[in-house]
């Protein structure tokens, strides 16, 4: 079976340079352990689970299900209860996990007692200041978010076509493209721009193993590229949804100047967790990407893999070879 080498394939020990990103509510193990068996990189959200217990089970639960590695996704983010971070990163080393993706605020104190444990992480950010400050922290490698992503794309509006040369040609570490990928173009495109790997989320959440509701897959598949909207620009935390009637209405109050004491019933986890259980779409706001406009069907992680590597060989082999005159 043939792949492509990388810096990313072998600094983590992964098949594929193909990572999935750690979506929140659908980042558990029976995804998970099917992306890595897949020959790519598998990603738990940690915060996914109520507790630090909680997710020292889904880890094991995954190590039941694979014997390839996986990472743990652990965002830093300010909340109103305190989330007991060290002790999700003790049960990710108990557990034996040896990548870690941090994401959100600085990650220094983890890194430190993660990387003393062995782990190697990879640090999600969106824009080359924010990258360059990772690879000052010590992480091994840097994940870079484009604006065309699913969830927090930052406040720059970078899109990857410039935002990924531009990191690659300023970092030393190994660095992973995320936003706006979901094929085997994506990726040569990718690898062509400077990066070691893709990271997928919108992608792998439309395929067979992603515990979501059908309807949600279904709704991925009809959208196109313009089915998103941004919400929570006015409050500088912006995230890119999928367009319904939730985040229309929320669009609509913050062109109002609504507070966030005003929206944030209608931008609750919690209702983006029932849209993804009940598949009630419009229920409440949940993460999409611009790149839902480029799936058209739900297949299992395994057929998506290696459609997207044997694709890949195929125009780099024969398309762009093809272009080539003396």
């Amino acid at each position: 079976m043939s792949t492509f080498k990388t810096r990313f394939t072998e600094t983590f020990g992964i098949q594929h340079p193909i990572m999935q990103g750690g979506m929140q509510w659908a980042a558990k193990a029976e995804l998970v352990a099917a992306v890595a068996n897949a020959g790519a990189l598998g990603t738990l959200s940690a915060l996914t689970q109520p507790t630090p217990e909680d997710l020292a089970r889904e880890i094991q639960r995954c190590r039941d299900l694979t014997d390839r590695p996986f990472a743990v996704n652990l965002t830093l983010l300010p909340t109103l209860k305190p989330v007991p971070y060290s002790e999700y990163c003790a049960a990710i080393i108990e557990g034996g996990v040896g990548i870690v993706e941090t994401a959100g605020s600085n990650p220094q104190e983890h890194i430190d007692v993660l990387r003393a444990h062995g782990v190697r992480v990879i640090h999600k950010c969106t824009s080359v200041r924010h990258a360059l400050k990772a690879q000052t922290l010590g992480v091994d490698a840097v994940s870079i978010d484009g604006f065309e992503c699913a969830g927090h794309p930052g406040e720059d509006d970078v899109p990857g076509l410039v935002l990924i040369p531009a990191a690659a040609q300023r970092l030393s570490v190994p660095l992973i493209a995320s936003g706006g990928f979901a094929d085997a173009r994506g990726l040569v495109a990718a690898l062509a721009l400077g990066a070691d790997a893709i990271s997928m989320g919108t992608r792998f959440l439309c395929t067979r193993e992603a515990p979501v509701h059908d309807h949600v897959k279904a709704t991925l598949v009809a959208n196109d590229e313009r089915s998103t909207d941004l919400i929570l620009r006015s409050l500088r935390n912006t995230a890119r949804v999928a367009r319904n009637v939730i985040s229309q209405e929320v669009r609509a109050m913050e062109a109002r100047g609504a507070k966030f004491e005003e929206l944030a019933h209608l931008v609750s986890g919690q209702r983006g967790r029932q849209v993804y259980a009940t598949g009630d779409a419009d229920f409440g706001v949940w993460s999409a990407g611009l790149v839902q406009g480029l799936i058209d069907d739900i297949p299992t992680c395994q057929a998506l893999v290696q459609r997207i590597v044997d694709q890949a060989r195929l125009l780099i082999t024969q398309r762009l070879q093809g272009l080539l005159v003396e």
